[in-house]
């Protein structure tokens, strides 16, 4: 199952999606996360929903040191990508 999401706050020019990337090499996640124009960011994993679960807790109660999540929004998608790692876009 690919989970979406999008991260709100100050989430970029604060290493937050290199933090992101860390995390879900550790939680053995596939994807990717890439900043957008409205200073959000995207995340798009792979992975096992207990591992997706804790991803989630962690990039939202510790982002960076000097990041800050105000809000996530989480949804699912029903398809199967082939994601080789989890890279920053």
């Amino acid at each position: 199952m690919i989970t979406n999401i999008m991260v709100s706050g100050i989430v970029q020019g604060v290493g937050f999606r290199y933090a992101t990337k860390q995390r879900a090499e550790v939680l053995n996640l596939k994807g990717y996360a890439t900043n957008n124009a409205d200073g959000t960011v995207s995340i798009r994993v792979d992975g096992e929903n207990e591992q997706i679960q804790r991803f989630i807790t962690e990039i939202t109660n510790n982002p960076t040191q000097f990041g800050r999540v105000d809000h996530i929004d989480v949804s699912t998608i029903n398809t199967k990508e082939d994601y080789h790692g989890f890279s920053i876009k």
